[in-house]
């Protein structure tokens, strides 16, 4: 990752709302030979138990997910505008199916404790798991929230420590 430099969590000057709900991110976990990336645009971040935290949420459906299971560092990627084509097709395509990091144009890289990132990234947050739960819909306070699973696929929340925020 030679051309981010490395900057505490709280250095990030970013909107996370606009970050995360609006220009999207890329979910990714495996290594450098073999990762697979989702496009979300849920998620957060904040302190819990003391720590920097992020938050990410898998459907057990996703790919992605067989990676989050076995590793115990994924990362977020951010991208400039420019990259929105390359995040909607990251988000419409599989890799089970094919190569997706290769097929949308991304370079893959490893930060420094070799979690998978990309090189065109404007932003990586690398974050190690430490708690994980599953959504449980007899939880839901709030009607609305069930429209966001019509197929009852209910997501996996990950929530990771942030060791490494990239910036370029």
């Amino acid at each position: 990752m030679k051309d981010f430099n490395k900057i505490t969590p709280d250095l990030i000057g970013e909107n996370i709302f606009k970050l995360i709900g609006e220009d999207w991110m890329l979910i990714t976990a495996g290594n450098k030979e073999k990762a697979n990336t989702m496009t979300a645009s849920w998620g957060g971040m904040g302190v819990l138990w003391h720590l920097p935290v992020c938050f990410a949420f898998i459907r057990k459906s996703r790919y992605t997910y067989e990676f989050a299971e076995r590793e115990s560092l994924f990362t977020l990627s951010f991208f400039n505008e420019t990259y929105r084509d390359t995040l909607n097709y990251c988000g419409a395509h599989s890799g089970r199916n094919e190569d997706k990091i290769v097929n949308c144009g991304l370079t893959l890289v490893e930060t420094e404790n070799g979690a998978p990132a990309f090189n065109e990234a404007s932003l990586v947050v690398e974050c190690r798991k430490i708690y994980f739960d599953d959504i449980i819909p007899e939880h839901f306070l709030d009607s609305r929230i069930n429209r966001n699973y019509p197929s009852q696929d209910y997501h996996r929340m990950y929530i990771g420590e942030v060791i490494g925020v990239y910036v370029k």
